[in-house]
């Protein structure tokens, strides 16, 4: 669809497709090569000891700007000569000073996201050049909805969206330009793309609506071929269908042509041009009035699917918020967005994914999009997206297709754990002996998730999470970036992708977005290469910080403590149904050889580290809840309790309103919630049975929640601060059991 300014942004982009095919774009900015290797440099540190090298480098960001306001036809006048600066404009300047210090006094009470001691919520402190490129870039404040109002950063978007696809594993072809397709190709090659939204969210819901709108695209190009005079070309055109024969599109029943492949369907129009010399202009002309987008979805069922069920979307129970919220937005429905149960370690249970798509295919009911998490939000669960896919080719053959959208808005970054470094600098041995942290790598299972990602159509990455840059930067990236148009409200050249990928305000959802985002994005990506080199550094010793936490955590209860502790990732002896006595061996060698250490101590010890890589979650986020024993020593059987006994460790171990309260919290973990209808009655009923309560009657159950997101949690100057945050943590428990037991 076309905007009133459509041919002035089309004119501009077309004239900046030019300009920058000409130049060599690597020359100013570029995401190829080596990145730097020291985390010390990246970060401010908990202690702030970086910080006269981030406020001289910040003062650089003022100083340039300022220079570039003074140096911009410099004979121009100022305004804020001598003479203006009377006795109102120092009352205003007293009066901003005054005020800004009130907001530098309240903002002490902000979560102090950068301490040892902040093990909650997926938050830590922020990269070094993300705050940077954020900083300098919103002083110039460029909006990224486009060209002509961010002719710098919306070309920082482009290459960072490339640099996403890149650590994901889609490929980009060699012989075109980051953030630039060629308008000069025969053929549209296949190709990921991917852009910065304001969060996963809007992402989430970007990629639902380019499904939603991919699957009745093919009853839109049909209507149009059979009504359309300027499409007469074309009308005999055949498609290849998924039992490896081919067929004239316009005399495909409904059911097929909702379930067409989903590349058979991108490459529609441009055959049309390519093949039968539509022009790209007639062909958005004629398919305009039959899309979904033009006539909406009661409209369109009533002329195209009538008699049809409505359209599904499905997800495990475990999946954001979001996603039934962006259902109810699409008109889906959220009762249409469909729950995959989860098994005990809370991944998606694909047996149950296939009984509901065999319900579809039986009802002939279409499916549109099939959302597999890679880092649930709660359990850092990563649900098995190489079985998915199998199974959506087994569904494609017996004539059901569906996008399969990968919500990595958390997990994306661990990608980087996979990545080779391109021309890395190598990294100096550490000859002042002190204590580091290894680099922990993904267990086999997720590795061969993470290694399927290249097959997803799409998939949710948020930079503002395991990126550590500063709010807002989600993203998404797609496959095949011709699946962006299905939602371009500017019409780019049609659905093709032959027009400017800088043009970012085009696609997707959001109009205004800053353009800080997309430069604190690649000056970080820059310094931090998304490789093993750099975030796979950071997020590799993150992985290995949390499964000491995790230890920490599981046997912090003593034999004769008046609680006990039940994680949800289980230890490998209670997995593997071993006996109570193994069972209790095994946390006593866990608390002996893995817990109490220093990294030095555990990393020569084999038999420990081979066990440690088996303990807590799929990436670094670990939950678990309590239970108290009472006066005669016998365990809590009242789960409603329990529930209140969790919930008051972590009203003691949470920041409230209270501006000092920081202060006095010595660990801050969050807490959330088991609901029966999400997560299924097997997985409650089997963790409060671990807890030791009553499991007859169902219960919504509360937990904690630690996300460890520091890379030097175990290699500070004083060695392995862990012992320091578990006896905070037992103080507050042991308190918090007085409390109950003397009820």
């Amino acid at each position: 669809m076309k905007t009133s300014s459509s041919n002035r942004h089309q004119e501009f982009a077309r004239l900046m497709t030019e300009y920058l095919e000409k130049q060599d774009v690597n020359q100013r900015f570029h995401l190829e090569g080596p990145g730097t290797n020291s985390l010390a440099a990246w970060f401010l540190g908990p202690k702030a000891e970086n910080q006269t090298l981030f406020s001289d480098l910040i003062l650089k960001g003022i100083d340039a700007n300022c220079k570039d306001r003074i140096g911009y036809f410099p004979n121009d006048p100022p305004y804020v000569t001598p003479e203006r600066k009377d006795e109102e404009y120092y009352q205003s300047v007293d009066k901003l000073e005054t005020e800004y210090q009130k907001l530098l006094d309240n903002l002490k009470g902000s979560v102090p996201f950068s301490s040892y001691r902040y093990q909650a919520h997926m938050n830590w402190d922020l990269t070094i050049p993300g705050m940077l490129g954020y900083f300098a870039a919103m002083l110039y404040n460029q909006n990224n909805v486009a060209l002509e109002a961010s002719p710098v950063t919306s070309q920082l978007e482009a290459l960072v969206g490339d640099d996403l696809c890149k650590m994901l594993g889609f490929s980009i072809p060699q012989n075109v330009n980051s953030g630039i397709i060629s308008s000069q190709k025969s053929s549209v090659e296949i190709r990921p793309w991917g852009h910065i939204t304001c969060d996963g969210s809007v992402a989430n819901l970007e990629a639902m609506w380019a499904a939603r709108n991919l699957k009745y695209y093919p009853l839109s190009v049909v209507a149009a071929l059979r009504n359309e005079k300027i499409l007469e070309p074309a009308k005999n055109m055949t498609v290849p269908l998924n039992d490896g024969s081919r067929a004239q599109l316009i005399k495909l029943d409904t059911w097929t042509l909702l379930n067409l492949n989903i590349d058979v369907i991108l490459n529609l129009t441009t055959r049309m041009e390519n093949e039968y010399g539509i022009s790209s202009q007639d062909i958005t002309n004629a398919l305009d009035p039959y899309l979904l987008q033009s006539m909406g979805f009661a409209s369109f069922s009533r002329e195209f699917v009538s008699g049809f069920l409505e359209p599904v979307v499905m997800g495990c129970s475990t999946k954001h918020y979001s996603w039934p919220k962006n259902a109810a937005v699409l008109g889906i429905g959220k009762d249409n967005f469909i729950n995959i149960s989860i098994d005990m370690n809370a991944r998606m249970d694909v047996k149950h994914l296939r009984t509901e798509l065999d319900r579809c295919l039986e009802r002939r009911q279409p499916v549109i999009m099939v959302v597999v998490v890679l880092g649930s939000t709660e359990e850092s669960a990563v649900d098995p997206l190489s079985e998915v896919l199998s199974t959506r080719e087994e569904y494609r053959k017996a004539g059901l297709e569906f996008v399969v959208h990968v919500d990595a808005a958390w997990g994306g970054y661990f990608a980087s754990l996979l990545r080779k470094p391109e021309n890395n600098i190598a990294r100096k041995t550490n000859n002042n002996n002190l204590q580091d942290t290894p680099v922990l790598q993904l267990s086999e299972y997720v590795t061969e998730q993470y290694k399927a990602l290249p097959a997803a159509d799409s998939i949710t990455i948020d930079p503002h999470k395991a990126g550590y840059i500063p709010y807002p930067a989600g993203g998404l990236c797609y496959r095949n970036s011709c699946m962006r148009n299905l939602v371009a409200f500017l019409a780019p050249e049609v659905y093709h992708s032959d027009s400017l990928d800088a043009s970012m305000g085009i696609y997707g959802i959001e109009g205004s977005k800053p353009g800080a985002a997309a430069a604190g994005v690649y000056l970080s990506h820059r310094i931090i290469r998304p490789d093993q080199s750099g975030y796979g550094q950071i997020l590799g010793k993150a992985l290995f910080n949390s499964k000491r936490f995790y230890a920490a955590i599981v046997t912090m209860a003593e034999p004769d403590d008046p609680f006990i502790v039940v994680p949800v990732q289980q230890i490998p002896a209670e997995k593997q149904g071993k006996s109570q006595k193994e069972i209790e061996q095994q946390l006593e060698y866990i608390r002996e050889n893995i817990a109490n250490k220093e990294n030095d101590d555990l990393v020569n010890d084999p038999e420990a580290m081979s066990l440690l890589k088996e303990l807590g979650s799929d990436q670094i986020i670990i939950t678990y809840a309590f239970n108290f024993k009472n006066k005669d020593g016998k365990l809590n059987t009242d789960p409603v309790l329990v529930n209140n006994f969790n919930k008051a460790i972590f009203k003691k171990l949470s920041l409230s309103a209270d501006p000092d309260q920081t202060q006095k919290t010595p660990l801050i973990i969050t807490t959330s919630e088991f609901d029966p209808e999400a997560y299924g009655e097997n997985f409650v009923r089997n963790f409060m049975a671990r807890l030791g309560v009553n499991h007859d009657s169902l219960l919504t159950m509360n937990f904690i929640s630690s996300t460890t997101m520091s890379p030097w949690l175990t290699a500070t100057r004083d060695g392995n601060f862990i012992p320091t945050l578990i006896k905070d943590f037992r103080e507050a428990i042991l308190t918090t059991v007085s409390d109950f037991t003397e009820q």
